[in-house]
């Protein structure tokens, strides 16, 4: 299977935050295999494993876990200390409460406030208040990303800690929607349509998941933190979608990837119309999952030092110029000057 990419836009913006705040993002870049010209190009992808790179290195430049997006720097070791203080609770729902405990005490990370309705449970995320002297432009720009990323790794680590599935309800983020291209991803990290301008951050849980058992010891939090953060930007543990499910077939191999329509429906027990229609219903289509299968493919061999030629014969495309012009087409940039 094809390891997934990600839009590079997570980068440019954690990149131009922290040079904003002195920090010489040339290191961590360049230890990533990112170049500038990859960050100015809206189409940029990168691998799980290019993300984790420049992460750990950004750590290890700034000292701070948040490299400078929190309201004051999160020293090295505060989340493994805060992952420790609930790792031996006995369900998901005490370590959620465990983490907001802990997190009221530490002065940069975001707050975790916890409402339990009848059915559903809502974790919300508060930005502490920021510095007053910082540019307006740059504090919204700097709790939008560590909004998106204290999100995301709630759900992810929700789930690391029950060792399965944890299927959200809805989605919220407190600013509006950005390009209709990188909206659609959210959707795509989430697993379910995010609705952006609300009042707060929050996640939405079922009740029940919040009454599983943590899975996970101090033995494998220290797996977990010594692969961090690739396990957060690498992992999907939600997919149940339709379009999720026809990935999965695509990426298969290069059979599952020139599957017909006809092929991938028998496989899910539906028809032909109800796929197309569940798939427009996620804002996507079965050319437009094979064409990201395909584009997620190359960006992953070339990183691994396959040649186009390689690459080509492997895709199934007729010859290595029609896949230098596909690349072209997804990327904005040929293989060679990709890589």
């Amino acid at each position: 299977m094809s390891q997934r990419t990600i839009p590079a836009d997570f980068v440019r913006r954690a990149a131009a935050l922290a040079a904003s705040g002195g920090f010489d993002m040339s290191i961590p870049l360049a230890a990533a295999g990112i170049t500038l010209p990859m960050l100015r190009d809206e189409n940029a992808r990168l691998t799980a494993d290019q993300l984790t790179l420049f992460t750990q290195a950004a750590w290890q430049l700034t000292g701070d876990e948040l490299f400078g997006l929190g309201a004051a720097p999160v020293p090295r070791g505060t989340f493994k200390l805060v992952c420790l203080s609930l790792i031996h609770t006995p369900d998901l729902g005490s370590a959620l409460e465990r983490m907001a405990d802990v997190m009221r005490a530490l002065p940069g990370p975001p707050q975790l406030r916890i409402r339990t309705g009848e059915s559903t449970t809502r974790l919300q995320v508060v930005i502490p208040r920021r510095d007053e002297a910082l540019p307006a432009a740059t504090a919204d720009a700097a709790d939008r990303l560590l909004t998106d990323f204290e999100l995301i790794l709630l759900h992810r680590f929700a789930a690391w800690l029950v060792g399965r599935r944890v299927k959200l309800i809805s989605v919220e983020v407190p600013y509006p929607a950005p390009d209709p291209s990188l909206a659609r991803n959210y959707d795509v990290i989430f697993g379910v349509k995010v609705t952006f301008g609300a009042d707060m951050a929050a996640l939405e849980f079922d009740n029940a998941v919040m009454r599983a058992p943590i899975i996970q010891t101090e033995e494998t939090l220290e797996d977990y933190l010594r692969e961090s953060p690739n396990l957060l930007f690498s992992e999907r543990d939600y997919d149940s979608t339709a379009s999720a499910q026809v990935r999965k077939v695509l990426e298969s191999g290069v059979k599952g990837r020139t599957s017909t329509a006809d092929d991938i429906a028998e496989m899910l027990s539906i028809s032909v119309p109800h796929l197309r229609r569940l798939l427009r219903q996620e804002g996507t289509s079965l050319n437009q999952l094979r064409e990201e299968v395909l584009r997620d493919a190359a960006i992953s061999g070339l990183g691994r030092g396959e040649s186009v030629d390689d690459l080509s014969a492997r895709l199934g495309f007729s010859e290595p110029s029609a896949f230098r012009r596909a690349f072209k087409r997804w990327t904005g940039e040929t293989p060679g000057a990709y890589r």
